[in-house]
């Protein structure tokens, strides 16, 4: 009688164990709205030239673990960032797609005042309120332009944040430039690289064929190398605000242009006290080098070296990008 006796405790244990999950899972997806929505919200931020709002999407509830995705562009779009459901999901984290303002699914405003770096830092601050989150449980982890972003607001907000990923992201615009020129535009066939640049010396940049000419031998190589583009990037790309881009970034991922030409934040990242972790790629428009310097040059840095990533890591090295990313998110939050 003993055996089945130690059955039965057995299978009334698994039972109990397996009760909990469904009620956890179930809490997980309870945002208590009076209507359900999928978690997306319109968010008011107030600006210098007036309140407009910015479209949130909700994953989750976690009171340990809030993260805020940062797109990059400037003005692309959460869409290509929709590879961290699955991922985040299965952690359990509450996690955040967010269009900046002046992206496809948030207000669009015409104020040319609207977009600058310190202005994004107080959208981003006014998100975070929005969301509950706080020094205990807040994350954000910002791609490209998101890492601008993300750098700077911890510079001014680290008091309000739990843990930073900064991916693909330098921390000097004339460094990443330079590496540009220097590097990446060297590894083109000559006769490519001949056009691109008297396209770019007339100032032709609407021109089809200069993106006829990146798209394949440049985007392709260090953009996103899967040989077929996800669906999530192509939408981005297709939602993409144009003025705002050229406005703030350049005509292209060719080197960097426009408003941001001459940002550089590199000597005040020993400001920057919170966790911190650097993702670099070898095939990034950034110097992989360089994300493993920075990782250094703040207080408690960590870095995530993708073998076969480029600028958008997150989808041509996934495995490798997404086991770092979350090991140290509950790394930080363990402590």
């Amino acid at each position: 009688m003993r055996f089945p006796f130690l059955c039965l405790c057995f299978f009334v244990l698994c039972s109990c164990q397996q009760k909990p999950s469904s009620e956890t899972l179930d809490q997980y997806f309870n945002y208590g709205d009076s209507i359900e929505s999928a978690g997306v919200k319109m968010i008011p931020v107030k600006t210098p030239a007036g309140e407009f709002k910015v479209w949130t999407k909700r994953f989750g509830k976690n009171p340990k673990i809030k993260v805020l995705l940062l797109h990059g562009g400037p003005a692309m779009t959460h869409e290509y960032m929709e590879c961290f459901e699955t991922f985040f999901q299965r952690e359990g984290f509450e996690f955040y797609e967010y269009d900046q303002l002046g992206s496809y699914y948030s207000d669009q405003p015409k104020q040319k005042e609207l977009w600058t770096t310190e202005r994004f830092v107080e959208e981003v601050e006014q998100v975070r309120k929005a969301i509950g989150a706080d020094q205990t449980n807040f994350y954000i982890l910002g791609n490209s332009w998101g890492g601008i972003l993300a750098m700077e607001y911890a510079l001014k907000y680290q008091k309000n944040l739990k843990g930073v990923v900064v991916a693909n992201m330098m921390a000097s615009a004339p460094e990443y430039g330079k590496y540009a020129n220097d590097v990446l535009a060297k590894q083109m066939k000559p006769e490519v690289l001949t056009e691109v640049r008297a396209l770019e010396a007339k100032k032709d940049f609407a021109n089809p064929r200069y993106m006829e000419l990146l798209i394949p031998n440049f985007y392709h190589e260090h953009l996103c190398r899967l040989k077929e583009w996800p669906d999530a990037l192509n939408r981005s790309f297709k939602h993409a605000n144009g003025d705002i881009y050229t406005l703030m970034q350049g005509p292209s991922e060719f080197g960097i242009g426009g408003l941001l030409a001459n940002w550089d934040i590199k000597n005040r990242l020993k400001e920057i006290a919170v966790p911190t972790l650097m993702v670099g790629a070898r095939y990034d428009t950034m110097n992989p080098k360089a994300m493993e310097e920075q990782s250094k040059m703040v207080q408690k840095g960590q870095y995530l070296y993708c073998p076969n990533g480029s600028h958008l890591a997150m989808w041509d090295d996934q495995k490798v990008f997404m086991n770092g990313v979350i090991k140290f998110i509950k790394g930080v939050s363990a402590e």
